[in-house]
């Protein structure tokens, strides 16, 4: 039987943990009951391809226990299905609180276990991560992030071989294995014993710059960057995260002359300071930036997440007002880009494709399959993204792949979601769009006006601890059982279980899909990695505003 959170608990003040941890259980079982629960009644679940949440004591927390038994389980995984003769792994980390210790365990643990480790020497960007598992003929990549979640999270994201995180069967055998670590007693853990004995090597300046000259190469249209690099000015913000130096570096090599910067978010702190959230997703996020582009008369604001794999933007509109593009609207615009370049420059022979996800706008395969580019379409999770490129690498040309949630990547240097080449790419855009008389919002126009327009919008509810979990099962079980008849007024014409894998031909997912007669479609999914239930629409056509107005009525609650 499962043990209750109470039992748990108690396994720990008995266990092999510091005196700190025990006093702070002793606390929450006097002051604190919702909170012991909370903190003790599962362990936390590998879900986009690692750990993530509250840090804190308890087996539901991100701690140093919870990170160094999740890391000898990936040791143990490697060890009895891989060995550990000519493999290393590489570690990285992102601004947040304990990032540095959790990676500096994570490094120490896997060379205790005999795994040579690369260490980045300070914070780097996902990306970077996964480009340098492939550099350095890794066999997995650890990366210490929480992404763009809120401030009291941290995180832990497995890659594996291919840069991309890991999936199937993969991640479930890993979970198994960190199942077996019960106590911090089954863990090998001597504090800088493998820098001693020469287990683990330091990365920085070396990997900075073959990642970035790999970002260059990728470039389309060095004409339009030269004729545009003086008039077309930047403004970019890490939100105190980790693209804070690799950004500029890049948006300076690609030839940008002008990028300004929010001093006050090139601070690197796990706190958040000067934001409400760290996501470029919220508006509010990127309100510093606008500012200082209001001030500076820029055309662009780039806004990278704390572990720089997300990109938001904003642009000016036609009454020079600064308005934020969607991750759907960015990825459409880079892909628009993107293709007409290849098909500009002879390199479209019919071997290309690109890739998006279940719930990412359909304007990005109309865009695709004008220039006769396949499309593959894939759950949720840049993982899956990384599993298409993995599959079809030497007989077929990765182009680019986007998801609605701001994430975006062009080439197959990096397997992962890549805010430095999005930047880099949205820069060069606007240059080439420069070159055609035209601002980013205005090729935005265009390509409505081409392909007709598409509207998406996203509605998340948010119910957190153990009741939050069984009310967003809850809510899910009932639209299964009794699912909507009309979307906006349309009638429903298919619905689309994704936890049936036969039908779909996709991996088992917890996602539903209804398709209306107007061709409008509302996904839901539990979140993977947040507490919370997503619900995704999409419209096509000159009513498409009004439609998601109505869609967000019907299934808000």
């Amino acid at each position: 039987m499962e043990k209750t959170y109470l039992e748990n608990a108690q396994a720990w003040l008995n266990g092999n943990f510091d005196e700190e941890t025990k006093a702070e259980i002793r606390r929450m079982m006097k002051e604190d009951p919702a909170g012991l629960e909370d903190a003790f009644y599962r362990n936390l679940e590998f879900g986009t391809g690692g750990l993530r949440g509250i840090m804190g004591v308890g087996t539901n927390r991100m701690n140093k226990y919870t990170v160094g038994m999740a890391t000898q389980g990936l040791a143990n995984y490697i060890k009895k299905n891989c060995g550990t003769a000519d493999h290393c792994v590489c570690v990285s980390y992102d601004c947040r609180n304990n990032s540095p210790e959790f990676a500096r365990i994570t490094a120490d643990v896997l060379s205790a276990n005999g795994i040579n480790v690369y260490l980045f020497e300070s914070l780097r960007p996902t990306p970077e991560m996964s480009y340098s598992v492939r550099k350095k003929g890794a066999l997995a990549g650890v990366m210490v992030t929480a992404s763009h979640n809120p401030r009291e999270y941290n995180g832990y994201k497995v890659s594996w071989s291919d840069g991309g995180q890991i999936t199937s069967p993969v991640d479930k055998d890993i979970v198994a294995e960190v199942a077996a670590i019960t106590d911090p007693s089954m863990v090998k853990f001597t504090p800088d014993a493998g820098t001693k004995a020469g287990f683990i090597e330091m990365m920085g300046a070396d990997m900075d710059k073959s990642y970035l000259d790999d970002i260059l190469s990728l470039m389309l249209s060095p004409g339009s960057v030269s004729r545009q690099q003086d008039k077309i000015k930047i403004v970019y913000t890490p939100l105190h995260g980790c693209g804070v130096k690799l950004v500029p570096m890049a948006l300076e090599r690609l030839g940008m002359t002008h990028v300004y910067h929010v001093p006050e978010q090139d601070v690197n702190d796990g706190n958040f300071p000067t934001v409400m959230s760290p996501n470029p997703e919220e508006p509010s996020a990127l309100k510093m930036a606008i500012e200082v582009a209001d001030r500076e008369g820029a055309d662009i604001v780039l806004a990278s997440d704390p572990d720089a794999d997300r990109l938001g933007i904003a642009v000016r509109d036609n009454e020079g007002k600064m308005v934020l593009f969607n991750g759907n609207q960015t990825a459409s615009l880079m892909t628009y880009y993107i293709l007409n370049r290849w098909k500009e420059l002879g390199r479209l022979d019919g071997r290309q494709y690109i890739v998006k996800t279940i719930v990412t706008t359909e304007l990005m395969r109309a865009i695709a399959e004008s220039f006769g580019v396949e499309v593959f379409n894939v759950l949720t999770g840049f993982k899956f993204i990384a599993e298409v490129v993995k599959a079809n690498e030497g007989k077929k040309t990765f182009i680019c792949g986007g998801e609605e949630s701001y994430g975006f990547n062009v080439g197959e240097f990096v397997r992962d979601k890549d805010a430095p080449v999005s930047c880099c790419t949205v820069a060069e855009c606007a240059c080439w769009a420069a070159d055609q008389g035209l601002t980013l919002y205005q090729l935005m126009e265009k390509i409505y006006q081409e392909y007709g327009y598409y509207r998406e919008g996203l509605v998340s509810l948010v119910r957190k601890g153990k009741a939050g979990v069984e009310e967003i099962a809850a809510i899910m079980t009932d639209l299964r059982n009794n699912p909507p008849k009309d979307l906006a007024g349309s009638p429903v014409v298919k619905v689309v279980d994704y936890n049936q894998p036969e039908k779909t031909g996709l991996p088992k997912s917890n996602v539903l899909q209804f398709f209306s007669q107007a061709g409008d479609v509302v996904s839901v999914r539990p979140s993977g990695t947040e507490p919370k239930i997503k619900f995704y629409f999409g419209a096509h056509g000159a009513d498409a505003d009004a439609k998601i107005a109505k869609l967000k009525a019907q299934f808000a609650r």
